[in-house]
C-alpha cells in the first residue's frame, strides 16, 4: 500500500464488515467515514512531502498544483501505469516567461531541475488559455502523462508522451507530442519577444536542459500539465 493505514481506518473497516444487522444507511456513512480518514491520511501526507522538499534553491511550485500532481503520481504508481519516483509538474497557469517546470525526485524529495518550457502557438500568446487534443490543433494538452522512449527526430534527441486521460491528452502520440529542446525557449528569445516562444503543442524545453531532463524522466516516469481551467477529477477520465 502507498498509504499508512491509521488505527481509526482500521476500526472502521472492521466495523464495516462485522454486523451484518447495520442498516443501508449506517454502511454509506462508515463508507463515507471510511473515504473521509483516507482524504485526511493523503492530503496530510503530500502536506509533509511539499513541507520537506529540498528546494536546490530554486523556487517551489504552488502547493495546490503539486497537490494535483502528487495525488495523480500516487494513484497511477498504485496501478503500475507508472514505474519511477520521479514527478515531472508544469504549470501553465503561469506566464511563459518564468520557469514553470518542475522535475522532482520523491525518493529523496528534492527538485532537479526547474525550466522555461513552451506551450502550443494556438494555446496562447504568454499565457496558455485554450487546449486541445485534436490532431493538428497546434494546441497543447493538459493532464497526466507518461512518459516513453528517447527517439531522434528533427529537434534532436526527444522524448515521446503517452497521454492517460481520455478525451483529454490520449492522442498526444499520435499527434506527436513530444519533449524536445527548441532554441526558441530561451531568455534571449524572451528579451527579443517579451514571451517565450511557442511549438506545436510540445513541451519544448531550452535546447541545454534537454538531454538531462528527458534522461531522467524516460520509461514511464509522470508527467502532469496543469492549468485552473480543468475542473474535472482525474479518475473520471482515466484510460484503464
Amino acid at each position: 500500500m502507498i498509504y499508512k493505514i491509521y488505527p481509526l481506518l482500521v476500526f472502521l473497516l472492521l466495523s464495516f464488515g462485522k454486523d451484518s444487522t447495520n442498516t443501508t444507511e449506517e454502511k454509506k456513512v462508515t463508507v463515507r467515514s471510511i473515504a473521509k480518514v483516507e482524504k485526511l491520511t493523503i492530503d496530510s501526507k503530500i502536506e509533509s512531502v511539499y513541507n520537506t522538499l529540498d528546494s536546490n534553491s530554486y523556487k517551489l511550485p504552488e502547493f495546490k498544483t503539486f497537490s494535483e500532481a502528487l495525488k495523480g503520481f500516487y494513484l497511477l504508481k498504485e496501478r503500475g501505469v507508472i514505474q519511477k519516483d520521479i514527478l515531472t509538474l508544469i504549470d501553465f497557469s503561469l506566464s511563459s516567461n518564468v520557469k514553470r517546470l518542475w522535475v522532482i525526485d520523491l525518493t529523496t524529495n528534492t527538485v532537479l531541475f526547474q525550466s522555461l518550457v513552451a506551450h502550443g502557438r494556438n494555446t496562447g500568446e504568454e499565457f496558455a488559455t485554450v487546449f486541445s487534443n485534436l490532431n493538428s490543433s497546434n494546441k497543447s494538452s493538459l493532464g497526466f502523462y507518461a512518459t516513453g522512449e528517447i527517439y531522434r527526430g528533427k529537434h534532436g534527441a526527444s522524448l515521446r508522451l503517452d497521454g492517460l486521460e481520455r478525451g483529454v491528452n490520449d492522442h498526444a502520440r499520435e499527434r506527436a507530442v513530444v519533449m524536445h529542446g527548441a532554441d526558441y525557449v530561451s531568455e534571449s528569445f524572451i528579451r527579443s519577444h517579451n514571451r517565450l516562444g511557442r511549438s506545436q503543442g510540445c513541451p519544448a524545453l531550452p535546447v541545454e536542459l534537454t538531454n538531462e531532463i528527458i534522461e531522467t524522466i524516460k520509461n514511464k516516469s509522470c508527467l502532469y500539465i496543469y492549468h485552473p481551467s480543468r475542473n474535472f477529477a482525474m479518475e473520471s477520465k482515466l484510460i484503464s
